[in-house]
This record gives structure tokens, sequence and C-alpha cells, in this order.
């Protein structure tokens, strides 16, 4: 049992012994309400400290429970992100195994290119003249079988894209101006700090 489900226990055991305390008078339960044995109507409530202990303590399980789900998306997200470029890297050098070149582009982000280089379907983003279709293999050898969650648009069509586990573009350049002699690759993983950057260097 973790420490918050311990924690969150105690509260709803406290919380259950507070509502059936009577404090030695007959209680009975009518719409959220007390009847005191001597007939007279009056509410049962906690007190103002028992309120916002109970507030608080829910307050700051729900922001626990909130940001352990959410710094475990993100991990997961990166390691993600890590296995594909992994898996990009190694068809590139199938790609170049091939060709004698990787799929040239120097443009601004090049997750088209990528699609091109890796899908087969078009080459006119890596010094081609076929524009893409949006049937891998249309064009040329397919080098990976790109999953649907890493396209955008899905289905492909002339402009898709290859995009990160964060929904943004993954960047590619070859030759790199990290990797001279190869090829850089890298998603930003919603950082603009590099040292955050997920990349082949």
């Amino acid at each position: 049992m973790s420490n918050a489900e311990g924690i969150t226990k105690r509260v709803i055991r406290y919380i259950v012994t507070s509502l059936h305390r009577t404090d030695g008078l007959t209680v009975q339960r009518f719409n959220g309400l007390t009847w005191r044995s001597h007939s007279s109507f009056c509410f049962r409530a906690f007190t103002l400290i028992e309120l916002i202990v109970v507030f608080g303590l829910i307050i700051v399980l729900t922001g626990l429970v909130l940001s352990t789900v959410g710094y475990a998306r993100k991990k997961g997200a990166r390691v993600r992100a890590e296995t594909e470029i992994a898996a990009m890297a190694a068809a590139l050098e199938s790609y170049k195994a091939d060709n004698a070149v990787y799929p040239a582009y120097s443009g601004p982000t090049g997750a088209h290119a990528l699609y091109q280089g890796l899908s087969g379907d078009g080459n006119d983003a890596i010094g081609g003249t076929t524009a893409s279709t949006g049937i891998p293999g249309s064009s040329g050898k397919s080098y990976m079988t790109l999953k649907p969650n890493m396209l955008s648009p899905n289905p492909p069509d002339a402009t898709t894209r290859v995009i990160d586990p964060f929904s943004n573009d993954y960047n590619y350049r070859a030759p790199g101006t990290n990797n001279l002699a190869t090829f850089d690759l890298w998603s930003t993983a919603n950082s603009t700090d590099p040292n955050q950057w997920i990349k082949n260097w």
C-alpha cells in the first residue's frame, strides 16, 4: 500500500467516525440533518477545524495524484521517444547501406523529409522530384513501418510528417551539425532547453 493510499483510508475512516458520533444523544438522520430526542431540530455538523483539515487533506491528496500521473506520462513519452529515435536511426543506416548516402535535408524541421526517407513515399524533400502520395513504398523502398501515432496527418498524404510522443515534429538534418558525418535526429520534448531534448548525439 502506498503512502497516499494509507492517508486516504485514514481520512475516510475519520470522516465516517465523525458522521456517526452522537455525543450521547439519540440522533435520527433525515436528509443529511439530525433530530435530537428532545425534538429540537438542528444540524449535526463538523466543526470549522474539522472541515478545514478534511478539505486540506483532500486538496493535498489530489495534488499528489495529479503530479504523479503527470510525471508518469511525461516519463513514458520520453522513453517512447528514445526508442523511436533509436529505431529510426537504425532504419536510416539501412537507407545509407542501399543508397550510399543518408536522406539529405537541411530545412527547418525535417519531419516530412524523415517520413519520405523512412517510408519510401515520395522523395522531393530529400533531393528527388516525386511528391508523397500517402502510400508507403510508392516511390522507393520502405525502411521502417511507421506506426499511426507517429504520423501527422494520418492517414498519410502529400504533407505527412513524423511526430514525437509529445505531438511535435521530429527534427532531422543530414548532414548534421552535431554529427557531421551522419545526421542529427532529435525531439524537443516540449522544451526550449536543449539539455532536455532527446537526441542522437
